[in-house]
C-alpha cells in the first residue's frame, strides 16, 4: 500500500465545524487537562442539540422543548453518565411521543435517572447526519487516535463536540 500524501489537518479549541464535505477521517490528536473530558465525532455540518434523559429497560425517553422531530427520523446520539452508567451511544429511529419527547430502543437494559445529559443531531431526509464515535480521555496530557484502514468515511462534514471545560484542544487529519 502505497503513502497518502494528501491527508490535511484542521484544529478547534471549542465545540465546532472542523469540515464540510465528504471525506475520511484518519485520526485525531486531543490535548487534556487533569481531568480528562469527552470528544465526540459527528457526521454532520450542524451543531449537535443538547437535552435530557432517562432509561428504563431498554427505553430510552429524551427529552427537549420543542424538538421538532417525527417518528422514523433517525438521530445519532451521545449519553452522558449518571452513576458510572450511560445509555449506548450510536445511530437509533425514533419514535415521537410528544412535542418534547422521543423514545429509542438502546440495545443494553439499565436504569438511568430523568434529567441525565445527552447531546444529538437529527438526520433530515437526504442526508447521512450521524454520531460517529466519542472518545473518554482520563488524565492529562495528549491523546493521539490513529483510524485504521482507510479512516472513517463522513458523508456530510465533520463537526466535533467536546468537554471544553477539560479538553483545550482537538485536531482532526483527513483526507
Amino acid at each position: 500500500m502505497a503513502m497518502q500524501y494528501d491527508v490535511s489537518s484542521a484544529h478547534l479549541n471549542s465545540n465546532g465545524l472542523l469540515y464540510v464535505g465528504r471525506t475520511r477521517v484518519k485520526g485525531l490528536l486531543i490535548t487534556s487537562t487533569a481531568a480528562g473530558g469527552i470528544v465526540n465525532i459527528w457526521d454532520s455540518v450542524t451543531a449537535n442539540v443538547a437535552a435530557t434523559y432517562e432509561q428504563a429497560a431498554t427505553l430510552v425517553t429524551v427529552t427537549l422543548v420543542a424538538h421538532g422531530l417525527a417518528t422514523g427520523n433517525k438521530v445519532g446520539i451521545a449519553f452522558s453518565s449518571a452513576s458510572g452508567v450511560s445509555a449506548t451511544n450510536g445511530n437509533y429511529v425514533i419514535t415521537v411521543l410528544t412535542s418534547s419527547t422521543f423514545t429509542l430502543t438502546d440495545i443494553n437494559s439499565r436504569t438511568i435517572v430523568a434529567g441525565t445529559a445527552c447531546s444529538f443531531v437529527s438526520a433530515n431526509a437526504n442526508t447521512n447526519t450521524q454520531w460517529h464515535f466519542s472518545i473518554d480521555t482520563t488524565s492529562a496530557g495528549t491523546t493521539n487516535v490513529v483510524i485504521p484502514g482507510e479512516g472513517m468515511l463522513m458523508e456530510t462534514g465533520v463537526y466535533i463536540s467536546m468537554t471544553t471545560t477539560t479538553i483545550p484542544a482537538v485536531t482532526i487529519f483527513y483526507g
